[in-house]
């Protein structure tokens, strides 16, 4: 499919896998909301707007929401629901506060987001939802409880996504990477690059209509 001259948001747009996908966007004529509480530190391109958001915060998402249909010419039909958080620790030692976090911006903040995305997508018959994931998602890690929790609930949400959305003509789709370099990791193993994200995103987008990715792992291939 083509996606020149389509409109997108992707969110945690800032930094690492969310700005990689922006301008891998970017580069194949798609006008990018990026939605972060903070913009790029180093690029500026004339079809990406940052749009501040917290998306803990529904009020704030509300608000990305209006500014985003505000200046931007076109409604969304394409949404990367990337932002997300991890930390490091046994369930017993997590605080409160910090489990509460997770939860709140990895799961709900998609829940926020998707649910004022959609309502457009199915008016035009056509969308497409990709949600990173992880192989988090699939596979209990000791010490990231909290984290694999809600990665265990963005693929099960996608799922649900897919069969409600798919009769609208909408494609939801979890991409699911092992290790990446985003500076959340110490290790020193071979991971994969935020680039190689973005060109899977665009692999997905720019399938045929009638052809589907739904559950998506990758991994690096020597780690």
């Amino acid at each position: 499919m083509n996606i020149q001259n389509r409109t997108a948001i992707v969110t945690g747009a800032s930094r690492g896998i969310g700005l990689a996908i922006s301008k891998a966007l970017n580069s194949e004529g798609v006008s990018v909301a990026g939605w972060s509480r903070t913009p790029p530190e180093t690029y500026e391109n004339n079809h990406f707007t940052h749009i501040a958001a917290d998306l803990t915060d529904e009020a704030s998402v509300e608000r990305a929401w209006q500014q985003t249909t505000d200046q931007l010419e076109d409604e969304p039909s394409i949404l990367v629901n990337n932002a997300g958080v991890g930390f490091r620790g046994e369930m017993e030692e997590t605080p409160s506060n910090r489990w509460h976090y997770l939860f709140a911006l990895n799961v709900h903040g998609l829940y926020y987001v998707s649910k004022r995305v959609i309502p457009g997508m199915k008016n035009r018959n056509e969308g497409h939802i990709i949600n990173i994931g992880s192989g988090a998602g699939t596979n209990g890690i000791a010490g990231m409880s909290a984290y694999c929790g809600t990665k265990y609930a963005v693929v099960g949400i996608t799922e649900s996504m897919h069969q409600e959305l798919r009769d609208f003509g909408i494609k939801a789709t979890c991409l699911s990477p092992g290790s990446v370099e985003t500076g959340f990791s110490g290790s020193n193993k071979n991971k994969l690059m935020p680039e190689d994200l973005a060109a899977s995103v665009i692999h997905m987008l720019k399938s045929p209509k009638n052809f589907h990715f739904t559950d998506v792992q990758v991994r690096p291939l020597q780690p």
